[in-house]
């Protein structure tokens, strides 16, 4: 199950087990239902965390291989509605968090968990290993209103035409130079990299960021509180 970890006023959340480079119950670090109440229940202990208007960042990252291969394709068939609704919950909550978010993306970030990385302010790629991904056209899976305006938003418009309709896979440099990463970084300086600019917006916490925040992605916020229901 994912867990924190702190490093100064920068909280990191890590979506994968302690101790472990792969959760023997989750080693993709899927969005299965227990893994969604856990990663929420953290970031009510992140905002929870000193003054709600005092310094505060937040990085997201995990261990090993993956840093989230997305949906739980089981929980997908058995209730969409619901379970999509979860995500965008999630999607929504961290695109107008009340700190700075930097997404340290440490492996493979394919579909739903490519689009968790792409909801965080700042987002930094291991340079030799890992790909960004959005395969939904090779499964047969749309994409629903909320993640296609989501991804329209939040990436160049080429690019979201490229990742969305073709399903290419980027590494960490072809990612920076399509605009979905600011940055790369070799695996030693990921994390180090990622905390150092969380902390560098430290100071924005609070009410006021969630609102710009808010106002800046007012149509994915509205998009993601469509009910949808897909199939795989």
């Amino acid at each position: 199950m994912p867990y924190l970890r702190r490093d100064g006023d920068v909280s990191i959340l890590y979506l994968g087990g302690e101790g472990a480079e792969l959760d023997p119950q989750n080693p993709e670090n899927r969005f299965t239902n227990d893994w969604l109440s856990s990663v929420n229940l953290l970031l009510d202990e992140v905002e929870a965390t000193g003054d709600p208007e005092g310094s505060g960042g937040l990085v997201v990252t995990a261990t090993g291989k993956f840093f989230t291969n997305g949906l739980d394709v089981a929980t997908l068939v058995s209730d969409s509605t619901a379970y999509l609704a979860s995500v965008h919950k999630l999607y929504a909550r961290l695109l107008s968090f009340p700190l700075p978010t930097v997404a340290a993306v440490n492996g493979h970030a394919f579909g739903a968990g490519a689009m968790l990385a792409t909801v965080a302010d700042y987002r930094i790629m291991r340079a030799d290993r890992g790909f960004y991904c959005l395969p939904e056209i090779a499964l047969g899976i749309p994409f629903s209103p909320g993640m296609r305006a989501l991804l329209r938003g939040r990436l160049p418009a080429q690019t979201a035409l490229e990742a969305m309709a073709t399903g290419r896979r980027y590494g960490g440099p072809d990612a920076l130079a399509a605009g979905i990463v600011e940055a790369t970084a070799t695996e030693e300086d990921l994390l180090s990299l990622a905390t150092a600019r969380a902390a560098e917006h430290a100071g924005t916490r609070g009410k006021n960021l969630a609102a710009i925040k808010s106002g800046l992605h007012e149509a994915a916020l509205a998009a993601l509180e469509i009910e949808t229901a897909l199939s795989a």
